[in-house]
């Protein structure tokens, strides 16, 4: 890929990945670093955006562009919901194919499946809870504007939405599996640091966290992300890790 070339316009067959990164939880080197992460492990050209609230500090070779307005009546807070914009009708004019990533994540394997994978809606599966529809959307593909219904939907019944589901994944798979269009990545695709990464106690005080085989994107969820796993850190008591170093390797510009 050329530099800068994921600022050229996108088309109907353009890859795009989008990651998504407002407040100041997470600095600008989580989504220069999944740019590089992303650029060592998706072969041929792709299209990357940031949509966010703050540019400062995102290397040049990264789209940035606003994160869309939820449009809720005023008071109502868009935590916890604002990735459904990512399926406005119109998303800045971008076209192609949206593999949209959480900038926490680290990509540890080949990614290019992700985009060959057939499915209108791709999205990982709830490995704690499996029996459940509901997906994690650290990792979902989906063809740029072709489910604005989605977010119409959120946007006219939010009030009874938010009283009913906790978050946005919970609302997306829904109604894709309504409409019969959700499908999950190969559950060996995802893993998740917590659940797959980290040995089971008691082996958890002397074996050191390991990239499950076939693993392609390691997903950071609950109280551990990518700094805290390379320097063993956990924010529970009595959760014992020791350090990651192979964090270090993958997770990196």
């Amino acid at each position: 890929m050329t530099e800068l070339a994921s600022h050229l316009p996108t088309t109907k067959d353009s890859r795009v990945i989008l990651c998504m990164k407002w407040g100041t939880k997470y600095g600008p080197e989580y989504v220069n670093r999944l740019y590089g992460m992303v650029a060592r492990h998706l072969k041929g050209d792709f299209h990357f955006v940031c949509l966010t609230d703050n540019t400062q500090g995102i290397r040049p070779e990264v789209q940035c562009l606003p994160i869309p307005s939820l449009a809720l009546p005023p008071g109502i807070p868009e935590r916890g919901w604002t990735k459904l914009t990512t399926f406005e009708a119109n998303l800045h004019g971008l076209q192609g194919t949206a593999l949209f990533l959480d900038v926490d994540v680290v990509i540890v394997g080949d990614i290019t499946p992700f985009f060959e994978m057939p499915g209108e809606f791709l999205i990982i599966h709830d490995w704690k809870r499996p029996w459940r529809i509901t997906g994690n959307s650290s990792v979902y593909r989906f063809r740029l504007g072709a489910h604005a219904d989605v977010l119409a939907e959120f946007r006219r019944d939010q009030e009874s939405v938010r009283k009913r589901l906790r978050n946005e994944q919970a609302f997306l798979s829904e109604v894709v599996h309504r409409q019969g269009k959700l499908q999950y990545w190969p559950a060996e695709w995802c893993a998740s640091y917590k659940y797959h990464c980290i040995p089971t106690w008691p082996a958890n005080y002397w074996k050191t966290p390991a990239i499950p085989p076939q693993a392609r994107i390691v997903i950071f969820h609950g109280e551990v992300n990518p700094p805290d796993a390379l320097e063993g850190r956990r924010n529970r008591k009595f959760r014992f890790v020791k350090p990651a170093p192979w964090i270090r390797d993958h997770w990196r510009e």
